[in-house]
């Protein structure tokens, strides 16, 4: 046991990674941005906080966390619904929750969803990596506790800010909490290479289901459907982009997500928004969900409004 103020975690749960809101500027060598998949449940955990958007929080994938807290603090958990407990005793998701020193918390495996987000007051006090990010990249080995990507282990001791000022206890209202059991329609920007699917290839596209397949991780989304035909020569690989539906021979789509590689060279129908993304990552494999098309400028509009009221303070 330490002394240290932060968190003891006993049980670290099947993927508990530390995310904030990304890298930036490291592209250029092959590494990608990564940060939270679910903006929306980790902005909120934050939020409820007080802490600045970007501090970095825990992501926790398919629940079973237990930790030790060795000072007295803050909490919140949002994102997936688990069964969250202090010392055995139930808590309410997507508010403030008081710790003292000793108190032991649980999170259950989640009844729906995919991703819990655990937020601290003031952050815990991980030094930032390439482009000033702890996010954490399992694949290439980067960001995290010990900048090494790993995810948390038993034993290993988050540090966490002590003599915060507490904040009040807040709760998110319902109208802000999402049902991740809702029908999935995802927004996508047609993209450069809209040309190469013909127009039936199209329609096929944005009138029938897709079923998110298990091979499906923090890299990309699998899709199972109607096969997309393309047509020209072989692309020269380029740059790709969050959320990119990248369709290979099989004609199966792909949607590039946060810890994708870099380049690529399968035709690109377009790219789902970021707040699309937000909702895909709390569903499970075999969700079918479908597709609509929004403009560049719908789809700025939707991003800058969801990142200035997430810049404002409470």
């Amino acid at each position: 046991m330490t002394n240290q103020p932060g968190f003891t975690f006993t049980k670290p749960g099947f993927l508990t990674l530390l995310q904030d809101g990304g890298r930036r500027g490291a592209m250029h060598m092959g590494l990608a941005t990564g940060g939270a998949m679910d903006r929306h449940a980790w902005a909120w955990a934050n939020r409820l906080l007080g802490n600045p958007y970007g501090t970095p929080a825990l992501e926790i994938t398919f629940g079973g966390v237990e930790f030790r807290s060795h000072l007295d603090t803050q909490i919140a958990v949002t994102g997936a619904e688990v069964q969250c407990a202090v010392n055995r005793e139930p808590r309410a998701l997507w508010s403030t929750i008081n710790l003292k020193a000793g108190d032991t918390v649980s999170l259950s495996a989640p009844k729906r969803g995919v991703r819990t987000y655990l937020a601290v007051l003031g952050g815990f006090q991980v030094k930032p990596g390439l482009g000033g990010s702890c996010a954490t990249f399992t694949r290439e080995g980067t960001g995290g506790l010990q900048q090494d990507g790993r995810p948390l282990n038993a034993g290993d001791h988050l540090p966490c800010s002590e003599n915060q000022a507490t904040v009040p206890n807040r709760k998110v209202s319902d109208h802000w909490r999402p049902d991740y059991r809702e029908e999935l329609e995802l927004s996508v920007i047609p993209g450069a290479q809209i040309d190469r699917f013909p127009a039936r290839v199209l329609e096929t596209f944005f009138s029938e289901p897709y079923t998110l397949t298990p091979q499906t991780d923090r890299m990309g989304a699998r899709l199972k459907g109607p096969a997309l035909e393309t047509t020209g020569q072989t692309l020269i690989s380029e740059g790709t982009s969050l959320g990119a539906i990248q369709v290979p021979s099989d004609g199966q789509p792909i949607l590039l997500l946060n810890d994708r590689q870099t380049i690529g060279g399968y035709p690109k129908l377009g790219a789902v928004t970021p707040r699309s993304l937000d909702a895909l990552a709390q569903r499970a494999p075999g969700t079918r969900l479908r597709f609509r098309p929004i403009t560049l400028h719908e789809a700025q509009l939707e991003e800058r409004e969801f990142l200035e009221f997430f810049s404002r303070n409470l």
